[in-house]
C-alpha cells in the first residue's frame, strides 16, 4: 500500500504490472503481490481495475471510486488518470529504447489563435468523364490551316 501510495501524485490510481511492482517491492513471487493487492481489495483500500484481457496489468485506485459512463453499445466506459509506471524489459523493443527518433509533435494553438493552411499542398483531385458524359464544349467553325 505504501509503494501506491508513493507513487499515486496528483492522481488517484497506479497503473503497473505484476513483475514491475514485485521488482520494486523486492519480492521474487508474482504470487506474493496478487496475494497482498487481494488482501487490500477485500479490505477496501484500493480498487482494482484490469488493463487488457489476460490480467497482468492493472490500475490500482487509492481514495475514490472509478465513475462509470451509461452504456454504449452494450458496453460501459471508465475514464481517469492515473500514474502510469513501465519497466523497460517488459517493452517488446527493450534494444530500441533510448534511442528512437523523436516523435512528431502537435501544433498549438492559443485561445485567439487559428490554424492557416500553408505550403504546396496536394494537387486538386481529378475524376475521368463518364463514358457518354464528356462535356460538349462549343467551338468555332474555322479550320486549322496548313504552315
Amino acid at each position: 500500500m505504501h509503494l501506491l501510495t508513493a507513487r499515486v501524485r496528483d492522481n488517484n490510481a497506479v497503473v503497473i504490472s505484476h513483475k514491475t511492482l514485485a521488482r520494486l517491492l523486492g519480492v521474487k513471487s508474482v504470487t506474493t503481490i496478487k496475494t497482498a493487492l487481494a488482501v487490500l481489495e477485500a479490505d477496501r483500500w484500493i480498487e482494482v481495475r484490469q488493463i487488457g484481457q489476460n490480467g497482468t496489468v492493472n490500475a490500482y485506485v487509492i481514495n475514490d471510486r472509478v465513475a462509470w459512463s451509461g452504456a454504449r453499445d452494450g458496453i460501459r466506459y471508465s475514464l481517469f488518470s492515473a500514474t502510469v509506471i513501465a519497466a523497460s524489459d517488459e517493452q517488446p523493443d527493450v534494444e530500441d529504447l533510448g534511442h528512437q527518433e523523436p516523435l512528431r509533435r502537435l501544433p498549438s494553438l492559443f485561445r485567439d489563435e487559428g490554424q492557416l493552411p500553408s505550403g504546396p499542398g496536394l494537387p486538386p483531385p481529378s475524376q475521368p468523364f463518364f463514358d457518354g458524359m464528356e462535356p460538349d464544349l462549343p467551338t468555332t467553325g474555322q479550320e486549322e490551316s496548313d504552315p
